[in-house]
């Protein structure tokens, strides 16, 4: 506000007069000062994931698709519960087809529902028996609401042994997991799902609109 009070200041002086400003000039100076407070909360945010960068990138025990060794690392924090991760789930698909250079890094963050917490644990333990991704993909792919029944019938569909599965959804390294993945978008400020940091840079514009190919290329030009 200190700064706005300033450009209003500023404004008048150079209008020759300490008048009121316009109803257009006011327009401008709230757009000029809002366009500058997102900067400053994107750049807050970024110097928050450099200071994280190992832990989003190179954790042990966050699932990888993709390329391990790619050249643009894709990080998203998401939910099996949530309507906009699964809207966008297609589009990184395709990605990871068309662009065998790009590594995703998958944070589960269940934050939505009770049956979100069951998913991630249940995807999680799915790694012990090399099923991971048609796993996560089948619940990327589910519509309507996701009951617990659904999620081990989508487990036994994608070659799970459901008695191992259980037992290993209970292991301390998964519960680990949640909790390093709770504590890291707490400390980037990720409140919601699905959040992307691509090539440790916060994506701050709408899952919706967000133009993978395009924004990858981008990365590399950096």
């Amino acid at each position: 506000m200190r700064a706005f009070l300033a450009a209003l200041i500023l404004l008048g002086s150079s209008l020759g007069a300490i008048a009121e400003p316009s109803a257009a000039d006011r327009s401008k100076i709230e757009q000029a000062y809002a366009r500058r407070l997102a900067d400053q909360q994107q750049q807050d945010v970024d110097q928050r994931i450099a200071a994280r960068m190992e832990a989003l990138n190179q954790s042990p025990g966050s699932p990888v698709l993709g390329n391990p060794v790619g050249d643009v690392v894709i990080v998203e924090f998401f939910d099996y519960a949530c309507p906009y991760c699964k809207a966008v789930e297609p589009r990184l698909e395709a990605l990871l087809k068309s662009d065998h250079k790009v590594k995703l890094v998958l944070k589960e963050f269940p934050i939505l529902t009770p049956q979100s917490m069951i998913a991630t644990r249940a995807a999680l333990a799915s790694v012990a028996q090399g099923k991971y991704k048609p796993f996560h993909q089948a619940m990327m792919n589910f519509r309507g609401q996701l009951l617990e029944s659904d999620i081990f019938d989508m487990a036994k569909a994608s070659g799970l042994d459901l008695v191992r599965l259980r037992r290993d959804m209970t292991s301390p390294a998964i519960s680990d997991e949640i909790i390093a993945n709770f504590n890291l978008a707490r400390g980037i400020r990720a409140f919601q799902t699905p959040t992307f940091i691509v090539s440790n840079h916060e994506m701050s514009s709408d899952s919706a609109s967000i133009d993978f190919p395009r924004t990858v290329a981008v990365a590399r030009g950096r």
